[in-house]
């Protein structure tokens, strides 16, 4: 792993990798994201003892879009524990699309496959503690404060723009409600979301807290526990199945790590005891993941053997 933090080495990868960025489309069905230029490429690492390197250009912040369903599993996995969550949403893979129904529709008791779908994610964020929505969101953002060792800022365009498009996930919440998935206000748990998934950071803060995930749940840097053991190891478990949707099994032979994209065009990604990955290229394939950065990925474990498997 000494070779991949060498001088040139993670940039030499990067501009391998940048080409695949142009071939890719923004999320336009979010209007706040279709803006973004799908030529930019940035990639970091950083070590679970503190080591970090980065490459390519230095954008401003992306949002997290569904990265951030990883972060809400690990706060609820910590406030609910592991047989709570798990009694409202399930631990398999599948292979239909993130934001598909049909999952819903053919399980008898209406429950999401697993946390990193859309239906499951919003089950997750549904059991988040705090008393109404402000509560629940700076309480979740101190959470993710502590994980990234320094401030986190929301993008609130992106947030209210998600709000105001999300149809289909008042599906999802409105199914889940009348099976008893979840419970409260639609609005409220749809707002929560949309600010969970508009939270804002840089490749190499992205890659900081894959390293905490790496790294069993310690601060990479002081070394502290900052979530359990345990909780990185069912998020690592999720991320490998799960994390890139129904493109999952492709990856893991592939890239061959946990890793959960998001809809920005980033993808944070995990090597267990070694280092946290943080890619941003907004370049979208069909299925939902950045086409420049699973192509680095690709790579580093073509090149480095990073791959788990």
């Amino acid at each position: 792993m000494d070779r991949l933090l060498a001088p040139g080495v993670l940039e030499g990868l990067a501009e391998r990798a940048r080409p695949w960025a142009k071939q890719g489309k923004t999320a336009a069905y979010i209007p706040a994201l279709s803006g973004a230029d799908p030529e930019v490429f940035s990639a970091a690492l950083f070590t679970v003892d503190g080591l970090s390197r980065t490459a390519g250009d230095r954008p401003a912040a992306f949002t997290l879009q569904s990265v951030s369903k990883v972060f809400m599993l690990a706060y609820v996995l910590e406030q609910k524990g592991e047989e709570r969550l798990f009694s409202k949403v399930g631990m398999e893979p599948t292979g239909e699309p993130f934001h598909s129904l049909e999952n819903l529709q053919f399980d008898a008791y209406a429950m999401p496959p697993n946390p990193l779908v859309n239906a499951g994610a919003l089950a997750v964020t549904g059991l988040a503690e705090g008393k109404d929505l402000e509560e629940k969101w700076a309480l979740f953002q101190a959470f993710v404060r502590r994980l990234a060792g320094k401030e986190i800022a929301f993008n609130r365009e992106v947030a209210e723009s998600e709000y105001e498009h999300a149809f289909l996930n008042r599906s999802f919440c409105y199914f889940l409600k009348q099976h008893g998935i979840i419970e409260g206000d639609v609005e409220e748990l749809i707002a929560l979301y949309s600010r969970q998934c508009a939270l804002e950071m840089d490749c190499l803060l992205l890659a900081r807290i894959g390293a905490v995930f790496a790294g069993g749940g310690r601060d990479p840097e002081t070394g502290k526990g900052l979530i359990s053991e345990k909780t990185a190891r069912i998020c690592r478990a999720l991320m490998a199945s799960c994390g890139m949707y129904n493109a999952s099994g492709k990856f893991a032979v592939k890239a061959g790590v946990p890793a959960k994209s998001g809809v920005s065009g980033c993808i944070m990604a995990v090597i267990p005891g070694r280092l946290g990955i943080g890619v941003y290229s907004p370049g979208l394939d069909e299925k939902g993941n950045s086409l420049g950065g699973w192509k680095f990925l690709e790579l580093l474990n073509q090149e480095y053997r990073i791959g788990i498997y």
